[in-house]
This record gives C-alpha cells, sequence and structure tokens, in this order.
C-alpha cells in the first residue's frame, strides 16, 4: 500500500520540497547518479533541486564538463558529475559490460570491432567532440559495421568501459567526448581511493542514503546492482553519518540527520503538488515504488510495463496522476490524466509549476 509519510520524508530529502543546491552540479554530485535516459527528463531532474530551477544552468554545465552522462550500472544512461564518471563506472559496470559481450555474437560483433571502433573514436574526438551520428558514420567509413544496433552497441561498449562520455550540449542532444580530454584529472577508482573498494562502496553509499533516505541497504543493492557482501562490508563507514530505524522486517531504513524534524517543520509544503519528469529519482530510486502508488496506478505510470515511465503529478507524498505537454511551441498546454482528483486550487497551482517548468525546448 503507498506510504504518504515514507513519500513526504523522500521528497524533502531529495531535495525537491526545499530545492537547497545552488546548482546543478552539486545536486548531481550530492545523489552520485540520476536516471539519465531521458535526457530532457534528466536535466529537468537536476535543474528541479536547485534554487533557480532553471534547464539552462543544466545545460551550462554539461557545456563546461562539469557533468556528463555514462553507463556506470545496470546497464542505464546516468547524469553524473565529470569527476565521479570513471570511478563508479569502474566499481558498478562489470555485470553489464559482461552482459554486452555475451549478446556480441548474436550481432555478428566481436572484441576487434570494439578495437578497431575505439582507435577510430580516439582519432575522430581527439580535438572535440561529435554528434552520435558523426562518430557513427566515421565507424562506417572505416568499415566497421553499424546498422541494426551495432553501431549503438560499440558506443555504448566504449562508455562501458570509461573511453567516451556523453559531453556537451549540442541543441538537442549531447556530443559524444573523449573522456581523456574532456574530463578531470584524478577520476579513476586507483586515484580516488587509491583502488579500495570498500571505500569506494560507502562513499556511493553514503550518498545515496543522504539523498534518497528512508531507503535500505537492499535498495541500494538494487540502485547499483552491487552484491550485499561488498555493500555489508562498507556500511559501518556510513552508519555513524546517519539516522536508521530498525524496520519491522529487520531490514532497517538509513536517513540524512535532522531529516524527520525538517519536514516536520516544513509541514504542507511537504505535500504540495509537484511535475516531474518521467524518470524522476523519486520514483526511480528505490527497488519497491508502491510507496508512492498503487499497482493499478503504477501500470498507468508505466503502461504495458515496458519500461518507459509517464511523467508523474505528486502530492502529498503520492503519485496522484500524469502529465504531458500538449500542442505546438506557441501555444503549450498541461495535459493531466489524474489519479486522484484535484480540487480547482490544485489544478491552479499545476498550471503555474507547468509555465515555470525547465522544459529544455520551446
Amino acid at each position: 500500500m503507498p506510504n504518504p509519510s515514507l513519500g513526504r520524508l523522500r521528497l524533502v530529502a531529495q531535495g525537491l520540497v526545499t530545492r537547497p543546491w545552488a546548482t546543478p552540479t552539486e545536486a548531481v554530485r550530492a545523489f552520485g547518479a540520476m536516471q539519465g535516459q531521458d535526457l530532457p527528463g534528466v536535466l529537468a531532474s537536476a535543474a528541479l533541486r536547485t534554487t533557480s530551477g532553471a534547464a539552462g544552468d543544466v545545460i551550462a554545465a554539461l557545456d563546461a564538463g562539469r557533468l556528463v552522462r555514462g553507463y556506470p550500472m545496470r546497464g542505464t544512461v546516468f547524469l553524473m558529475t565529470a569527476d565521479d564518471v570513471t570511478w563508479t563506472t569502474e566499481l558498478c559496470a562489470a555485470p553489464a559490460i559482461r552482459a554486452a559481450r555475451s549478446r556480441r555474437p548474436q550481432l555478428g560483433l566481436d572484441d576487434d570491432h570494439v578495437e578497431r571502433a575505439r582507435s577510430v573514436a580516439v582519432e575522430a574526438l581527439s580535438e572535440h567532440p561529435l554528434s552520435r551520428t558523426e562518430l557513427v558514420a566515421r565507424w562506417s567509413e572505416a568499415g566497421l559495421p553499424t546498422a541494426e544496433g551495432r553501431g549503438y552497441h560499440l558506443l555504448g561498449a566504449l562508455i562501458h568501459d570509461t573511453t567516451l562520455v556523453y559531453g556537451p550540449w549540442n541543441g538537442t542532444d549531447q556530443d559524444v567526448a573523449l573522456s581523456e580530454t574532456w574530463l578531470p584529472t584524478g577520476r579513476t577508482l586507483a586515484e580516488r581511493f587509491n583502488g579500495d573498494r570498500v571505500a569506494a562502496v560507502a562513499e556511493m553509499l553514503r550518498r545515496y542514503l543522504l539523498s534518497h533516505g528512508p531507503a535500505t541497504v537492499r535498495d541500494f543493492a538494487w540502485w547499483t546492482k552491487l552484491t550485499l557482501r561488498e555493500i555489508r562490508a562498507a556500511l559501518p563507514a556510513v552508519e555513524g553519518d546517519l539516522e536508521r530505524d530498525p524496520g519491522s522486517d529487520g531490514e532497517p531504513a538509513y536517513w540524512r540527520p535532522g531529516l524527520v524534524e525538517e519536514a516536520r517543520e516544513l509541514g504542507r509544503a511537504s505535500a504540495a503538488p509537484l511535475l516531474l519528469p518521467g524518470f524522476d529519482e523519486l520514483v526511480l530510486g528505490y527497488a519497491d515504488r508502491l510507496f508512492a502508488l498503487t499497482p493499478d496506478e503504477h501500470a498507468a505510470l508505466v503502461p504495458g510495463n515496458n519500461g518507459v515511465f509517464r511523467k508523474s503529478v505528486v502530492r502529498g507524498g503520492r503519485v496522484v496522476g500524469t502529465w504531458a505537454r500538449a500542442g505546438r511551441s506557441s501555444r503549450r498546454t498541461l495535459e493531466l490524466t489524474d489519479f486522484t482528483p484535484h480540487s480547482p486550487r490544485q489544478r491552479a497551482t499545476l498550471e503555474r509549476l507547468f509555465a515555470a517548468y525547465p522544459f529544455v525546448s520551446p
């Protein structure tokens, strides 16, 4: 059953009520990573947690090389800070790399294709980033197979091994950049943590629980796909930085100190209506999403359970509907699908939020 009290605590922890971070880089660093397969959505997710709430600030951080996207875990693209993407990927990406490699023969590809793609990419991107289309064209010109998903597979392989990242904004997407020239130095697991995986897991776990809590070790294990054994080895290093609830099922939840008191002081503000992107961490950051909605509502949020999430309307710590942007660029309108009815006052609030929403295109 939905748990609005838990939902309101998570809204406050995630910065969606108070927007506590001055810049998108600070917000993303606090989270460790934000799920980012919907690029306009994750840019909005970062903006909605900052003081300005402006998508332009997120785009500026991409262009300056402070924020990038990579494939650090679960074979999924995430928005991250430039100094975190390499060590996090080295720490967490191995299962996704193995899964991708096992699919390679079905595409008629092998490791030699990946190495040839790497050589072409390093040369092509040595001076400046290129769009995905331009990079794949370079591979085709070099005789590499790129049709029917092969180009995307090669790109994914080189992002997984941190040769490449998604870098600056080109107006509609991110160009592909060479990590060696686009990312800062001192970014590897060896450089940041002297190769100590436990210390690196502890850093990720601390950020996750501070930004997502109340949450459990199993939530973090689902989010990263790290093993429970490795996570539990790191847990003693972070427990002192957190508050905890033993939990009725024996699995304690952890959260940042003072969160409960802050949510109480915020009162109604923690229950105010919000418009969130489809892949926001509030919905996708936990193993179980049913704290925020019923199974039937979840089916409406993710039709056909196909992995494509609609944009959510949140109120009172719960997902109470979905929303869409209708009309042409000159006359955009808010289109609501309600799970729970909105009062006229609540609808007026949603219209104001829609007008101020950090869209990246007209």
